[in-house]
């Protein structure tokens, strides 16, 4: 189903909790809204329709997924840039990294690790600052 989209800062600004298999419908949710906005959204993070989990989607050209409950384990390569969001107007300056590496769930709730680069983990950078609570 597709869900409204949060632009209030104060419930952004909120830190997210791990999700478990219970959020499944979430993660549906989450693919949903990120397609139809696919003209203006590259990622989003659960806080942004609405729920304080872990969980993030990712569009990488495409194909579009999920990731439940990712951490960061390895980044390497910063830059500076500017980044805009769904939840804000404009744009912010923002530090990121060339390459990363993530431990997440998938949509089964499977572990995976996987590398990522450019475009791709600077989106998964900005999704994963949104369930820390840190809004650009």
């Amino acid at each position: 189903m597709v869900r409204n989209v949060v632009r209030d800062p104060m419930f952004l600004g909120q830190k997210s909790v791990d999700a478990t298999e219970a959020d499944k419908q979430v993660v549906i949710d989450l693919l949903d809204t990120l397609r139809a906005n696919s003209d203006h959204c590259v990622g989003m993070a659960a806080n942004m329709i609405g729920v304080k989990k872990n969980i993030i989607v990712v569009a990488a050209g495409p194909f579009q997924f999920a990731m439940i409950n990712p951490v960061i384990t390895k980044k390497s390569g910063e830059f500076q840039t500017e980044e805009g969001c769904l939840s804000l107007d404009g744009v912010r300056p923002c530090t990121r990294y060339q390459e990363i590496e993530v431990d997440y769930l998938d949509q089964d709730f499977k572990k995976q690790h996987g590398k990522y680069s450019g475009f791709t983990a600077q989106i998964i950078q900005h999704e994963v600052d949104h369930c820390h609570g840190i809004v650009i």
